[in-house]
């Protein structure tokens, strides 16, 4: 595929949202190749941290949230040292108590996290889990064949939500920008000075009253609207 299909194919799932689609026929296609797997989720590193793309089915609330508030577990661990993570029996786990008792009061009885290599990205992981001891030990190799071939898929998927926040970036920086302007515009009318002037006194006020500048200006925008729209009244 050329890179200009491949752009045009991104472009294409973030106008139809199916991002969140993919990602999820993904986690379920993963149960369903891994035996002893009833649950599947992503963990990719972003912005510093730690976060789960998706997850399948089944898969518990909380789980891979639990090992990112204590900064350990199977999947922190795999995508942080990029060694796979095996834990056969929960129930006789030592590395991650909290989070071990965490997942067996969910039903998780057996984890396995596979490292994926994620072009761009420095810690990712694909997490399987199972209801029973040992259930997950005869689909080790599944797993690793599996989350090999989803390398290329999850960084697509991080490509497009890196494009989406960069949307929505700009867009929050032209209305912040509008705003401002705005609220320029009506100190120039009223106090009869000029662009850099009105500026740099909502600038002050901002700093006095520990407030943003784009929402000081929203609110004098606002505050003005409201009173035009009670004159034509």
């Amino acid at each position: 595929m050329s890179s200009e299909t491949s752009d045009t194919l991104d472009q294409a799932m973030v106008r139809s949202n199916g991002l969140d689609t993919l990602l999820r026929d993904l986690t379920d296609r993963a149960v369903q190749e891994v035996p002893g797997a009833v649950a599947c989720s992503i963990t990719v590193r972003r912005a510093g941290r730690l976060l789960t793309l998706a997850g399948s089915d089944g898969m518990p609330s909380g789980l891979d949230l639990r090992q990112y508030e204590n900064g350990s577990g199977p999947c922190v661990d795999a995508a942080e040292t990029g060694e796979e993570q095996y834990a056969p029996d929960l129930a006789a786990e030592s590395r991650w108590p909290s989070y071990t008792e965490y997942a067996l009061s969910t039903g998780v009885r057996c984890v396995l996290a596979v490292p994926v290599a994620v072009e761009g990205e420095n810690g990712a992981a694909i997490n399987f889990y199972g209801e029973r001891a040992e259930e997950l030990g005869t689909g080790r190799e599944a797993a690793r064949a599996f989350a090999a071939r989803a390398g290329d898929a999850i960084a697509m998927a991080v490509r497009i939500e890196s494009r989406r926040q960069s949307a929505a970036d700009v867009r929050t920086a032209l209305l912040s920008r509008s705003v401002i302007d705005q609220a320029i515009g009506i100190l120039m009318a009223r106090e009869r000075i000029d662009a850099r002037n009105a500026l740099e006194r909502l600038r002050r006020v901002s700093q006095d009253r520990n407030v943003k500048l784009r929402d000081l200006c929203g609110q004098l925008v606002a505050r003005v609207a409201t009173v035009e729209s009670r004159r034509r009244q």
